[in-house]
């Protein structure tokens, strides 16, 4: 008769064997990487200044993140090339392919450098090495159109496979950057979600001080509250960017006259009156409240 053992101990668990997700987790941690973020990091913040060309780059017209949807372009285009190097005679479709995506890699290496300045240090490494991958993807692309011009197919299309390889672990990272570390994704509370309909309560009105942001709570989220004058302004306080404290910021006037408020972490740009993108890296609006004093000099919001 055999008897079952129970080989773990009261309260272990199994270990999972070490996985891509482990791996990619332990590069948010890399801090080897450190001194070359520094480095880039200020180069690209002094190549790129603030103004609509750098806006247009994040995506702030568009109203979401430019780089990601750029990327399908070079990706479709390459994994379409790699279809095509399997099937006989497609040499001259293949080798199209191979230029149209080295073609589409340039916008979306640009936009990728502007959201990379903007980001997280443990973002920041995660997307390093992403960087480094297509950038070698490109590289082997490129040796691999040479190599097809030049008449050397089984070369080029060696090549080509190379850098199909690279894409992938490169696309991989990207995505860890985008999904798990959800940089672009809107760091805004949800405010639909989280805050009942009607008017609320959020304190009195003569508490606050004249052209001075401050926060205030209400129910699950904080609020940026900035009175000027009579107007009394209200957004949802995390920066739809990654969530940096608006209550903190600079409170400025920007070309239209228009009171702003700019995030002190990564310079995002919003109008208070509606909370709507006045300069990036933030592309989403931010979430404003309608507000009103009562008779009895409390200050109420509404979401808008």
């Amino acid at each position: 008769m055999h008897r079952r053992v129970n080989i773990f101990r009261r309260g272990s668990r199994p270990q999972a064997a070490p996985g891509f997700a482990d791996a990619t987790e332990a590069l948010e941690q890399a801090t080897g990487l450190d001194r070359t973020i520094r480095v880039l990091s200020r180069a690209v913040r002094r190549t790129l200044r603030p103004g609509p060309a750098k806006d247009a780059l994040h995506g702030v017209p568009l109203g979401q993140p430019a780089h990601p949807p750029l990327t399908d372009v070079p990706v479709g285009l390459w994994v379409s090339a790699a279809v095509l190097d399997l099937m006989p005679g497609t040499r001259r479709a293949a080798q199209a392919l191979v230029a149209a995506g080295l073609a589409g890699a340039i916008p979306t290496v640009l936009t990728g450098i502007a959201d990379w300045g903007s980001l997280h240090r443990e973002q920041q490494r995660v997307g390093l090495v992403h960087a480094a991958g297509m950038a070698t993807t490109s590289m082997l692309y490129s040796a691999s159109l040479l190599a097809r011009y030049q008449g050397r197919d089984g070369a080029g299309r060696a090549l080509g496979f190379a850098g199909l390889s690279t894409l992938v672990a490169g696309a991989y990272l990207g995505g860890h950057l985008a999904f798990r570390q959800a940089a672009g994704a809107s760091h805004a509370d949800q405010v639909a979600h989280l805050v009942p309909l009607g008017w609320h309560d959020v304190c009195a009105a003569e508490e606050l001080p004249d052209g001075w942001p401050v926060t205030r709570r209400l129910g699950y989220i904080r609020l940026f509250v900035l009175r000027t004058g009579e107007d009394v302004h209200v957004l949802a306080d995390r920066c739809s960017h990654l969530a940096g404290p608006l209550h903190q910021g600079r409170v400025i006037t920007d070309d239209e006259a228009d009171v702003c408020v700019v995030c002190p972490w990564h310079g995002s740009t919003f109008r208070v009156a509606d909370g709507s993108v006045v300069h990036g890296p933030a592309t989403a609006r931010q979430p404003a409240f309608e507000t009103r004093v009562t008779e009895e000099g409390m200050l109420q919001v509404r979401p808008t």
